[in-house]
């Protein structure tokens, strides 16, 4: 599998789990900390896409990865549910 490949595998999960997610939240956590940590894995998910898009096929699977590794920092602390497409 190509780089391309990988990052545009990858941006189309990711597409479905931001679509997905549901706060949980916890009791001592305001979620608007979990509200900005989302924010900021959705700017990597768009930067996946347009680096994608301008051939830059290393750089995107590197936004993309960063962008799923917030999501599934904040769903193994149980802070969020989702589904990877």
């Amino acid at each position: 599998m190509t780089v391309k490949e990988m990052a545009e595998r990858y941006i189309k999960k990711m597409s479905k789990a931001l679509e997905d997610v549901e706060i949980i939240g916890c009791a001592s956590l305001d979620t608007r900390r979990v509200d900005e940590v989302i924010d900021e894995a959705k700017r990597y998910f768009e930067d996946a896409k347009y680096y994608l898009g301008r051939g830059h096929f290393e750089t995107s699977l590197a936004s993309i990865a960063y962008s799923e590794g917030l999501l599934d920092a904040l769903r193994m602390l149980g802070l969020v549910k989702f589904k990877w497409g």
